[in-house]
């Protein structure tokens, strides 16, 4: 993990998979996921991601069911994280071909927050992090894309 002074911006975005992983369905997911990692890992401002150790990416890890897949890294900065979601071709073309893989869903499905530079978060922490922004909406504690709050002052604590 590559450590910078202050905060840094953890993302987590989960999914609803249409179908197995081994699955001709999901296939065109399945055989991306390792290159867009590569980008993503070589991208400026990258610092980590969960990985699970049994496949491409945490792939194979569940939390909420057989269908639910997460995704979770962390970025020196929210415009780093943004050029890579929404200026990366490749992960671009993925965003845009999501819906072949996965179901809408109604609720929020992508959640930012910031942690102190060096801190690792757990998956239970990007987990509360959505949770908490489903129930109270964007918060300094729990924001989107749409809705960004600032890091905080590095005299502020962020609770867990």
């Amino acid at each position: 993990m590559r450590r910078v002074s202050g905060y840094h911006l953890a993302q987590l975005n989960v999914g609803l998979a249409r179908a197995a992983t081994d699955s001709p369905v999901m296939a065109g997911f399945m055989t991306g996921i390792e290159p867009v990692n590569a980008l993503a890992d070589a991208e400026p401002g990258f610092v980590w991601r969960l990985q699970d150790g049994d496949g491409p990416g945490a792939t194979s890890l569940r939390p909420r069911g057989p269908d639910f897949m997460v995704n979770m890294s962390v970025w020196e900065s929210l415009g780093a994280l943004r050029d890579f979601v929404y200026r990366n071709g490749l992960h671009l073309d993925f965003m845009r071909r999501r819906r072949e893989w996965f179901h809408r869903m109604a609720e929020e499905h992508l959640v930012l927050w910031w942690v102190p530079a060096g801190h690792t978060p757990d998956l239970d922490e990007g987990l509360s992090r959505l949770d908490l922004l489903r129930s109270q909406g964007p918060s300094a504690l729990a924001f989107t894309f749409h809705n960004p709050y600032q890091a905080p002052a590095a005299a502020t604590a962020m609770p867990r």
